[in-house]
């Protein structure tokens, strides 16, 4: 068992301040339930004195999250009574509650910012914090810009409020200007110095990610002695967002003989928090982002394909099953190779074919996969129809598959106020159907007419939409979630015209659909 790391999530705060994120009272509430069914120590729920709407939702975080001694509530505030009093009265309705403050250590904060001598600074905050302690037990008192500070008067600041009765040190990393060398080095000399003067005080770390150093930060601080680390979910934060607490959770756990300190964090549920973080926030997820992007375990790549099918361990050192997902996903394109072809092919039921027959599928495969970005499993199935029809003059191994999906062939979609409507076209093998419809706006209404064709009872769950190219001519790629019998899937497409795009994906996941119906036939 290693050392424990306590994990601080602050995407409530700090992650809310990314701006257009801003979250309302219920939003809050339930990602803090889903922070505390994810097992972090403390969750910072806000900023009270900023507004009386963030002082309710800190209210009713402490009330309906905080009814438990195993989660501690606390929310910021600047080093100030009334800011004091703020969280306080907001927070004290938890069962663990704490008074976080702050107040700049650095030069430029003294100096600039508060236009103020270190030792004004320095009797502001160990008056705040023995103010703060005739209210609760437990307060953080973090040095802001503490990465940027004069060591000795730094020290000197940490030194006074521990005496003044501060419970947690938080040094952070304001603006991203540390380096982990260095970081490290400053952590390994205050938890020297802390923990003579009072091993009680955990030390903490907050790291920004100006510099693309934010985990970095964090983990050689946790190397150097750090008890706590503070996080977002997907890095969320100021700017360019803070130490993203999937990736240290994940690094730690991965690498545990390096760091030899583990966290009570429920892996399995960081792609769950995720996911609603994102939602809620309105903020996508970068596909390459580590632990919870979309392509995080995504392979296309031939040369990766077939070393994960012989062995996981070949290119993938964080299993998805840990995070909470269901499995790698091979993605079809024209890099795959012919080993993940044939793998899928398999899947699928096609598991007897010849070298021969396999060889023409594979051509009929690339020739496919050139046209689009990615080839899906109906596709497959398309493909080797077309291959029988063309090879086996018996017709003895041909299948119509083909009749059993959809294929979109044309939309009109009129937006408005009053009656957003929708007209589609789409095959189905040799037949041509259409349908209208009206919605609540123009996807609605367009997915309602689909939903008339294809007859298949589907709840939509997610609907995503980014641009991934500029100008005129911008490629709008959708993604979509829709849940069908229990089961959920997902489907992609990208098109100039973000109607058709959505369009596509909502077929796409249909034929997914379809395709599941379809395989235990073929098996």
């Amino acid at each position: 068992m290693g050392r424990k790391i306590w994990v601080f999530d602050t995407t409530l705060r700090d992650g809310e301040q990314v701006p257009g994120a801003k979250l309302n009272l219920y939003e809050k509430v339930e990602i803090a339930q889903q922070l505390k069914k994810l097992g972090v120590d403390i969750i910072e729920a806000g900023f009270p004195a900023s507004s009386q709407g963030d002082f309710d939702a800190v209210k009713a975080v402490a009330q309906k999250v905080g009814n438990t001694s195993d989660i501690m509530i606390t929310a910021l505030a600047r080093a100030v009574q009334a800011d004091i009093d703020a969280v306080y009265n907001a927070v004290k309705y938890a069962e663990n509650p704490m008074i976080h403050m702050v107040l700049g250590t650095s030069d430029i904060h003294v100096e600039k910012k508060f236009s103020k001598s270190k030792d004004q600074i320095l009797q502001i905050g160990v008056d705040a914090v023995k103010y703060a302690k005739t209210l609760l037990p437990q307060v953080q008192y973090s040095t802001e810009d503490a990465s940027r500070s004069d060591f000795e008067y730094l020290w000197k600041t940490i030194e006074a409020v521990m005496k003044a009765g501060a419970t947690m040190i938080n040094v952070p990393d304001t603006v991203g200007f540390a380096e982990p060398e260095e970081f490290g080095a400053m952590i390994y000399k205050l938890n020297d110095r802390m923990k003579n003067l009072d091993d009680s005080v955990l030390l903490s770390v907050h790291c920004h990610n100006d510099l693309g150093m934010a985990t970095a930060n964090t983990l050689a601080a946790i190397k150097n002695g750090a008890d706590k680390v503070e996080c977002t979910i997907n890095g969320i934060g100021e700017r360019a967002g803070n130490a993203a607490l999937e990736e240290v959770v994940m690094a730690l756990k991965t690498r545990s003989s390096v760091y030899n300190a583990e966290t009570r964090i429920n892996t399995r549920e960081i792609m769950n928090t995720s996911r609603l973080v994102s939602s809620f926030m309105g903020l996508d997820v970068q596909v390459n982002k580590a632990i919870t992007g979309d392509n995080a375990f995504a392979h296309s790549s031939g040369i990766h394909q077939d070393g994960l099918l012989k062995s996981r361990d070949a290119y993938e050192i964080v299993h998805p099953e840990d995070v909470g997902l269901d499995d790698m996903e091979l993605v079809l394109t024209a890099r795959s190779g012919r080993h993940a072809v044939k793998n899928a092919l398999e899947k699928l039921g096609f598991s007897n074919l010849t070298a021969d027959e396999f060889e023409g599928i594979f051509e009929g495969f690339l020739k496919l996969a050139d046209a689009k970005k990615e080839v899906y499993d109906h596709d497959l199935y398309v493909i080797v129809e077309s291959y029988y029809e063309k090879h086996d003059a018996n017709n003895a191994n041909a299948t119509h598959y083909s009749d059993q999906f959809f294929d979109f062939d044309d939309l009109q979609v009129v937006s408005n106020v009053s009656f957003p409507s929708a007209s589609v076209k789409v095959r189905k093998g040799g037949e041509i159907f259409k349908a209208s419809a009206v919605g609540s706006g123009p996807i609605d209404a367009l997915y309602s007419a689909i939903a008339e064709i294809t007859n298949i009872d589907v709840k939509l769950v997610e609907y995503n939409i980014n641009s991934v190219s500029r100008g005129k001519e911008a490629l709008g790629k959708v993604k979509i979630t829709i849940e069908h019998e229990g089961e959920k899937y997902i489907a992609k497409a990208a098109d100039t015209d973000i109607l058709k795009a959505s369009a596509l994906a909502y077929i796409n996941a249909i034929n997914s659909i379809v395709v599941a119906k379809l395989t235990p036939v073929m098996n």
